[in-house]
């Protein structure tokens, strides 16, 4: 019987495979993990920092699967695809659809969350979650010069920095990302390029209570707002130059707008240095702020950062990079500290509490936010003469980050375990597959 059965089961695998290659179904992923040394905590939190927020302790950031058929976006003929993207992590939380938040930013009133990804696993380990990014169809349509469309759940086109690990020179991320733009959208979103060096794009978003960011697919869907932007490439591909933001009402039950814009420019200086500058402002009308300067005070929001990134690559499997930022939450606003903490509060049985530790920890206030990080990309298997396939992508990034907060017309503010600045080491491996 085993010789009847056992090439039946090759041949059904086999015609599978077939099937997903003939339908061009294509399965991946990648796994990020790694460790944050701060010297100045034992056991505890990296301040407002997030992705790398555990002090001192390991990490598996993201171990991110994923299923796509990619859409041929060239030629006269229609075609569809789509994605799907599934993540385990201490990133979940920073992922998910967050977009309505435990308490109206305008009134302060308890909402009810979205119910996509949220509290899908594992609250109790504290720091591990499961978040499903992207969920969405894509067509495209030979219409001009070509026009691709997504529909569904998707990270957001906009910024330089992003959630997927892969697509970041650093293990830790910007304030900007964290706090300043969004990381996902709920709706629907056009691109189309006018020209080899012109391209445009606009959509609907809608599922949040925060403007179009970060919508789910269950809540406030009477709240719909738009994203548009566009992108200039010069003639020989060394210079971009990208422009995008969001504007919508808060809510359907608060007609304050908020909004953003972000400029990024990168430009190829040789062959082997890029110098990425990007700057992002942020408004959000009529929020009820309850920090260390303003208590029960209504009034309008502001933020706004600008970041310089520069690489060079050393060899074709060794980089280095440096970023310096500096963001602003004018009002006290957007960067709470510790984020996880503020991120993972419900109101159960008319408390707020947070799965990831002590509400009356988290602090906020007005404040200048300076960060300088230095690191490296070694893809190794060549230097190690790793012979193994599923290991030539894999990636060391080890990082040296400096933090430090000046209060912003307020009383002197100290979120790093009672300091103004801190030191952070850390080190993690990234494996695409």
């Amino acid at each position: 019987m085993l010789f009847i059965v056992l090439p039946y089961d090759i041949l059904q695998a086999n015609n599978l495979i077939n099937f997903l290659r003939g339908s061009r179904i294509e399965f991946g992923g990648w796994i990020d993990a790694g460790a944050t040394f701060n010297p100045r905590q034992r056991d505890g939190f990296n301040g407002p920092v997030i992705f790398n927020d555990q002090a001192n302790k390991f990490q598996l950031n993201q171990l991110n699967v994923f299923m796509r058929r990619p859409v041929v976006s060239t030629g006269d003929a229609w075609d569809f695809g789509g994605r799907f993207d599934f993540m385990f992590g201490t990133d979940a939380i920073f992922t998910q659809a967050f977009g309505v938040p435990t308490f109206d930013v305008n009134t302060g009133e308890p909402l009810k969350r979205s119910n996509w990804d949220l509290d899908l696993c594992c609250s109790s380990t504290r720091t591990y979650g499961i978040a499903l990014p992207q969920t969405y169809l894509e067509v495209y349509a030979p219409i001009g010069n070509g026009l691709n469309v997504k529909l569904g759940h998707f990270y957001t086109p906009t910024g330089f920095e992003t959630v997927p690990a892969p697509d970041n020179f650093f293990y830790s991320r910007a304030y900007t990302l964290n706090v300043g733009e969004p990381f996902t959208h709920t709706g629907l979103l056009a691109n189309y390029n006018l020209s080899e060096n012109w391209s445009i794009m606009g959509g609907a978003i809608t599922g949040s209570a925060m403007g179009g960011w970060d919508g789910g697919w269950d809540k406030e869907l009477g709240n719909w707002g738009g994203i548009a932007g566009f992108t200039w490439t010069s003639d020989n591909r060394n210079t971009i130059l990208h422009l995008s933001g969001t504007y919508s009402e808060t809510s359907t039950r608060s007609s304050e707008p908020w909004g953003f814009y972000n400029i990024v420019f990168q430009h190829r200086i040789t062959p082997r240095t890029l110098l990425v500058l990007h700057h992002v402002y942020g408004h959000a009308g009529g929020v009820l702020l309850n920090n260390l300067k303003f208590t029960n005070v209504v009034k309008d929001a502001e933020w706004y950062s600008f970041i310089t990134h520069l690489y060079y690559d050393l060899t074709s499997d060794l980089s280095v990079g440096v970023r310096g930022e500096w963001y602003r939450d004018v009002d006290g606003f957007r960067n709470p500290s510790p984020v996880r903490i503020a991120a993972a509060t419900n109101v159960v049985d008319g408390r707020a509490l947070s799965f990831a530790g002590d509400i009356n920890r988290v602090t906020i206030t007005p404040a200048d936010y300076y960060a300088v990080t230095v690191g490296m990309n070694w893809k190794v298997a060549k230097t190690l003469k790793l012979k193994w396939e599923a290991l030539k992508r894999l990636n060391i990034r080890p990082n040296i980050r400096y933090d430090r907060v000046e209060a912003y017309k307020a009383a002197t503010y100290r979120p790093f375990n009672g300091h103004k600045d801190q030191i952070l080491f850390s080190l993690d491996f990234l494996l695409p597959f």
